[in-house]
């Protein structure tokens, strides 16, 4: 036999094992970087939406309730692995800092009492004795990553309170056994509590023993707890992604998300299911507004827009000069009475200023801009006419004028007289001398307008080549090119307006920490689903 035709049968074998042991360390690296990836806190990112096995135990008339799909520890790990070099030990204390904050409002002391057991999924719901009363009792639902965590925490979590001098009570209430008392953290005042264990890895705590009576009742009857409710499971299908689910009742939309007393009258708003994602140094907000069946969606559809209007992408394209805010918003003068509060909020206008005139008369998009020289409106050059507003405009004092100028031969102004005071630079010794105050003027280019508070404001957009490119990056992200309103902020628009926010206030003092400080934009928008519902979408980027 040929001695080479040997050498290779020999190496075949050796070949093989190599091949094979090559194959074994690439799937334990692989099985072993999945391993890591699945425990990393950057999960949060990809977190799938599901139904919390907690609300089963959440009655679908509750106010409030809130689902976080992860444990106590993860929201802090991913604000340190994504937060800047210098700001990471920050990040993580300001996360720790309001988790701890919010278990210690329910009486709870979280490094010490829960951390050593607690699991994925934390539920919390606020509930109301009533229907349509104002939310008095709440429940919290905590799932154990072992069978003995929880059993564990209940006992010591009594045995404090009893040693503290607490009166226990332990019942039974569906076959499950209760025990309920009045317990505390150290240094502050009991209150009524009560505990139950489910299936040895589920603990219930509640703001006493009928509130937690209420949710064993709800989770043996599907048509009354959450779990089960038709319009829940198809908004989680909906949503897909988030680490956090919400739903509010229209008793909470008001006092707790801010939103205008139009949406919580009887029989328009029914609930608002939205999840939360965190996506780099960014959250983002998906929501769904869900309406009666018999109360019209309160603003344009789709189908009233009619296809996209080119103007609006036109006024975006010509923007030019810097933007501290910058809303694209279609057809003003249709919005309903529903939508005129959300309306003023962006416009930053009072009623009969000259803004909200020009606002009122759009019967097309309008682009509304904000910087430190002043406001800019952009319209379509006919949306509306100089001639419409003649009659409008000179009803509110103002007096129009041409006011040609290198660049501009179109430039109009409308002005303010009043009497000058006393010791004004402009009296000149008469108090009673008129003076003439700018209230907006108007600049055309080809087929569109631009409205500016200031000349300073119209001369740069006229002469500028830079456009706000992180505001137009912020309104393309949210991508909702039908949307009725696209908005975004930059941190010095953004940080006001969420401290004026009573939940931001809330969170900030649970936090133990001023929480605003670190947004640096605001971006949000809606769109009108064929449904009766809305789609709300929003992004709060941090430093």
């Amino acid at each position: 036999m040929d001695p080479s035709c040997v050498g290779r049968m020999k190496a075949r074998p050796f070949l093989a094992v190599v091949l094979a042991v090559a194959l074994l360390l690439l799937s334990l690296a692989a099985g072993g970087w999945w391993l890591v990836l699945q425990r990393s806190p950057l999960q949060l990112q990809h977190q799938q939406l599901v139904s919390p096995r907690a609300a089963r135990f959440v009655p679908r008339q509750a106010a409030l309730s809130l689902y976080l799909l992860s444990d106590g520890e993860q929201p802090v790990g991913y604000a340190r692995a994504v937060a800047p070099p210098r700001q990471r030990r920050q990040a993580a204390e300001a996360v720790a800092g309001l988790r701890d904050g919010a278990f210690a409002a329910a009486g709870l002391d979280y490094p010490g009492e829960l951390a050593p057991w607690l699991g994925r999924e934390l539920g919390f719901a606020l509930l109301a004795s009533e229907p349509g009363a104002a939310p008095d009792g709440w429940l919290l639902a905590l799932r154990s990553r072992d069978a003995d965590g929880a059993r564990r925490f209940l006992q010591r979590f009594w045995q404090t309170r009893s040693l503290a001098g607490t009166d226990l009570q332990i019942s039974s209430y569906r076959g499950m056994g209760l025990i309920s008392g009045r317990g505390a953290l150290v240094g502050t005042t009991p209150v009524p509590i009560a505990t139950a264990l489910i299936d040895d890895d589920l603990v219930l705590i509640a703001s006493g023993r009928g509130v937690l009576e209420q949710a064993l009742d709800v989770s043996q009857i599907d048509e009354l707890n959450q779990a089960a409710s038709p319009r829940f499971k198809q908004a989680v299908q909906r949503l897909e992604q988030g680490a956090l689910l919400l739903t509010a009742r229209p008793e909470t939309l008001g006092p707790w998300l801010g939103l205008p007393g139009e949406f919580t009258a009887p029989g328009v708003v029914q609930e608002l299911v939205a999840s939360l994602r965190p996506d780099n140094r960014s959250l983002e907000l998906d929501a769904l507004l869900q309406f009666a069946a018999d109360a019209a969606v309160p603003a344009p559809s789709a189908d009233a827009i009619g296809e996209i209007d080119p103007t609006g992408a036109a006024l975006l394209a010509a923007l030019q000069g810097p933007s501290e805010s910058l809303a694209l918003i279609q057809r003003p003068a249709a919005w309903p009475a529903y939508w005129q509060p959300l309306l003023a909020a962006v416009l930053q206008a009072e009623p009969g200023s000259f803004p909200a005139l020009v606002t009122a008369a759009a019967d097309g998009p309008l682009l509304r801009s904000e910087a430190s020289q002043g406001w800019l409106l952009g319209t379509g050059a006919d949306q509306p006419p100089p001639e419409a507003l003649a009659g409008v405009l000179a009803a509110e004092g103002l007096i129009a004028a041409p006011l040609p100028v290198e660049g501009d031969p179109d430039l109009r102004v409308w002005t303010r007289l009043e009497a000058g005071q006393a010791g004004s630079r402009f009296a000149r010794g008469d108090a009673n001398q008129l003076q003439a105050s700018l209230e907006g003027a108007r600049s055309s280019q080809g087929r569109l307008a631009w409205w500016g508070q200031t000349l300073a404001v119209l001369q740069e957009q006229r002469d500028s080549r830079k456009p706000p490119r992180l505001r137009l990056e912020q309104l393309a992200g949210l991508d909702l090119p039908q949307a009725p309103l696209q908005w975004a902020m930059a941190a010095g628009r953004a940080q006001p307006l969420l401290q004026r926010w009573s939940t931001w206030q809330l969170l900030s003092a649970l936090a133990g920490q001023p929480l605003a400080p670190a947004v640096q934009s605001l971006s949000l928008g809606w769109e009108a689903q064929p449904d009766a519902n809305l789609h709300l979408k929003a992004r709060l980027e941090f430093g």
